[in-house]
């Protein structure tokens, strides 16, 4: 309650108020009221000036019951055939399960009025909302409604606080065998993957793997399965659909046609978010782990895929079937480590196969074919620093650390050539002038370099056959930083580092030697660093201009690494030598890292992925229905997003952030949809017609309260009183509602104005709440005071009855 007075100059106004929880009758209409007002005016002159009257009326419209909301709730049980409740694995749920839109609220206003024109007392009212010159709209929308893509997504990341392993989820049983020994594959995995000297090949993992395999199936009985045998078949099917032929593809990406474009801004968002491809394994991968926590057995059904999925990069592994949906080369630091992962054993496996192959045709000493990523090793764009461009390009930082390890002395590939070797290495470890090299016999050759000759001998210089230099997986390189960090700043530790180093730049020597027999160092410079090689020209002494060349300063520093390695350098071809990349080893270490990780791991490491699907979705949807206002929120998601998830452990609190802007979206595309589906925009003839709808739509979503062009007589407006009208039959009577002819027949049979203005006032519910504003100027207390405002306010709604009035009196003539 408030109360008070204003004084002023020669005026007073007082303030006063009313506040009733029970309307009294007299007062529910506008001829009470002015009774209240006049009396309280008590105006001393007889014929009473006119009062000026402002009336809105708001009516609510709750029942949209002729409306069903237009989204389909996910149907569970059509499973197979790769649907999941109308929704194919891949592609994410999207919309509001319950209507976002509650109430419309529509105030009808009569700005002035005066009191002689119209009546309303208790019995008639002149007050037709239909005719009232300005109606305006509000829309309530529902509190935070249950919306498909935000619940999916944030089950999904609920994942990420569970702390079991894979293991505790589905039962150790599963491993266990009765009595004669315990096949566990993690321990397969750290016998593999302990540098013990055992020979790789008599511990057959395979074999453990698929023991392991039985007992799964045995244990675990086809009813107690967390996923149904159709489901897990068909997500497979859908992961790697190269297992549907007989023999799985040689091409290592699958790519569909509804994905957008590479170029495309869409497609690159993995660069920003730091997840994965949209046409990527590892992206299908993280929306069946959604829609498997969602629909099929949660938490335990992505543990019991997690583990088909790692027993199917086993076999990939084993039977040198390349891994599809993964871009070929090495692991793309753009993406996440999980990704990167996959790459990396997709690297390994065509090391492999490539070897297996090798093996298999060649007989014969020549093998170049065994390497054609090695075309690409001319050596023009190539920095003054000891890496070439090639690997520049790739981003490797160095080689990796345990390539050299002298524990093993592995060959790249054990021909059966010993006689060979006898003959060429071990003869020229003996003799090891260039002149006794020049009698060799070249191997290993790619190609010739251009015009380039041998300084020394005139003979055309040839590109050797290399080495690729070893992938590696951002985990490995801040590994490999770490050890090169920590071995300090003294001379034995730099001397250990540059060995280190110059691993891939000792095998390319030992190449570039068998290739070109009776090569000098500077012949090597000039084609693996020609800028550290300078020719300049100069008058000889028969005054001729000649190109004299000689190495830059800093290979002439007296015992640098460059020539140390060329002296220790054999010539002995590529695939002879030891293997820088081990495969074998890294590909077990891949397995094993996937191997072990928990639910928990997984969906840290895919979240990027689920968001970057969601955030695809959404802007999808947009635009369909192109909302300018969700636009901007979507970029806003992008930049906020990019920066939380290139972060290695994003807080809870971020991503959490992220989600619940994705839900807002949502709900604001359901919104406009609801609103899209009542005032049936789609429905609209006239185009110009349907623009002004959707307009009015758009208008609605953003702004508080919307003005209704034309009021009732307005296209929005008709759509507006056949919504209430429709509603009123409903109520009224819901039994004949059913034979009811539909409301545009019934505004033609309504006949004259008159009898429609009658049945008009049933179309609308009685007023939610009713709001009036008196005014009139009167002179007060006396006939020859001055005239002042005199002002009342009144609002009556069903629980409540205010007044509150303004009345002005004059302090000097009285």
């Amino acid at each position: 309650m408030y109360v008070g007075e204003c004084q002023g100059p020669g005026v007073r106004t007082d303030f006063e108020m009313v506040h009733l929880r029970k309307v009294p009758n007299q007062y529910t209409h506008l001829s009470g009221l002015l009774d209240i007002f006049k009396s309280k005016i008590g105006c001393p002159l007889t014929p009473l000036p006119p009062v000026s009257i402002a009336i809105r009326f708001t009516y609510v419209l709750q029942d949209w019951q002729q409306y069903f909301w237009p989204q389909q709730p996910p149907d569970i049980d059509a499973l197979v055939g790769g649907e999941v409740g109308g929704l194919e694995f891949g592609k994410l749920p999207f919309g509001a399960c319950e209507d976002p839109i509650s109430e419309l609220h529509l105030a009808t206003t009569w700005p002035h009025l005066t009191e002689g024109i119209i009546v309303d007392n208790d019995v008639y009212s002149d007050l037709d909302p239909l005719q009232a010159p300005h109606w305006s709209v509000r829309v309530r929308k529902a509190d935070n409604p249950q919306c498909l893509l935000g619940d999916f997504v944030t089950e999904f990341f609920k994942i990420c606080r569970r702390k079991e392993s894979t293991d505790e989820i589905l039962g150790r049983s599963t491993f266990e065998e009765e009595g004669r020994e315990i096949a566990d594959i993690s321990h397969a995995l750290s016998k593999l993957t302990e540098p013990a000297p055992v020979p790789i090949h008599k511990l057959s993992v395979s074999n453990m793997v698929h023991t392991a395999k039985k007992k799964i199936r045995k244990h675990r009985g086809v009813e107690e399965s967390p996923l149904n045998n159709d489901v897990l078949n068909t997500i497979l099917l859908f992961l790697f659909p190269d297992a549907a032929s007989e023999k799985p593809l040689d091409g290592t990406s699958s790519t569909d046609n509804n994905n957008p474009p590479s170029e495309s801004e869409e497609y690159n968002l993995y660069n920003q978010f730091k997840s994965a491809p949209s046409d990527s394994l590892t992206y299908k991968l993280a929306l069946c782990l959604c829609m498997i926590n969602f629909y099929h057995g949660g938490l335990k059904g992505v543990a019991h895929l997690w583990q088909e999925f790692v027993l199917e990069m086993r076999f990939r592994w084993e039977n040198n079937f390349l891994i599809p949906g993964l871009a070929s080369g090495p692991p793309d630091l753009r993406c996440c480590l999980l990704h990167q992962k996959l790459q990396m054993l997709n690297c390994c496996i065509e090391r492999k196969k490539a070897r297996d192959e090798g093996r298999k045709t060649s007989t014969s000493d020549n093998v170049t074919n065994t390497y054609p990523g090695d075309a690409g090793r001319a050596g023009d764009q190539l920095g003054p620093d000891n890496l070439k461009g090639t690997e520049k390009e790739k981003g490797e930082v160095g080689k990796s650390w345990d390539s050299w390890s002298d524990s093993e002395e592995e060959f790249f590939e054990c021909l059966s050539d010993t006689e060979e070797l006898k003959g060429n290495g071990q003869e020229s470890g003996k003799k090891g002038g260039p002149k006794e090299m020049a009698n060799l016999k070249p191997e290993g050759r790619l190609c010739q370099h251009g015009k380039l000759t041998l300084l020394h001998n005139g003979e055309p210089l040839y590109i050797p056959v290399t080495q690729e230099p070893a992938p590696m997986t951002e985990d490995l390189l801040e590994e490999q930083s770490e050890v090169l960090a920590k071995l300090g700043t003294s001379a034995e530790g730099a001397h250990l580092r540059a060995r280190m180093q110059s691993a891939c730049l000792l095998s390319d020597m030992e190449s570039f030697k068998a290739a070109n027999p009776g090569c000098f160092l500077e012949d090597f410079v000039r084609w693996y660093s020609p800028r550290d090689y300078i020719e300049e020209e100069v008058i000889d002494e028969k005054g001729n201009m000649v190109l004299k060349g000689e190495l830059s300063a800093r290979m002439k520093i007296p015992s640098n690494m460059w020539v140390e390695a060329w002296e220790t350098a054999k010539p002995i071809p590529a695939r002879r030598q030891r293997r820088l990349f081990d495969d074998t080893r890294e590909a077990e270490k891949v397995l094993h890292y996937l191997a072990v990780q928990k639910p928990a791991d997984l969906a840290r490491h895919l979240l990027p992925c689920v968001i970057h699907a969601a955030v695809l979705k959404v802007k999808e949807e947009e635009s369909l229905e192109n909302i300018s206002s969700v636009k901007k929120i979507i970029k806003q998601i992008i930049s906020h997003s990019s920066k939380v998830l290139h972060f290695p452990n994003p807080e809870d609190k971020k991503l959490e952030e992220i989600i619940h802007q994705i839900t807002n979206v949502e709900a604001m595309i359901a919104r406009a949809r609801s609103l899209k589906a009542k005032f049936g925009t789609e429905k609209c003839e006239q185009e110009e017609e349907k623009e002004d709808l959707e307009r009015f739509v758009s208008c609605l979503l953003e702004q508080p309260e919307v003005l209704v062009v034309g009021a009732g007589r307005g296209h929005a407006g008709k759509i507006i009183h056949k919504l209430f009208m429709n509603a009123q039959r409903l109520t009224e009577s819901s039994d004949e509602a059913a034979g009811m002819a539909p409301p545009e027949e019934e505004l033609k049979r309504m006949g004259s104005p008159e009898e429609r203005r009658q049945n008009s006032m049933s179309d609308f519910p009685p007023p939610a709440g009713r709001e009036l504003i008196l005014r009139s100027t009167v002179p007060r207390p006396a006939p020859y005071s001055r005239a002042l405002p005199q002002r009342m306010y009144s609002v009556l709604t069903k629980e409540d009855f205010r007044l509150a009035g303004a009345f002005s009196s004059d302090t000097s003539f009285f």
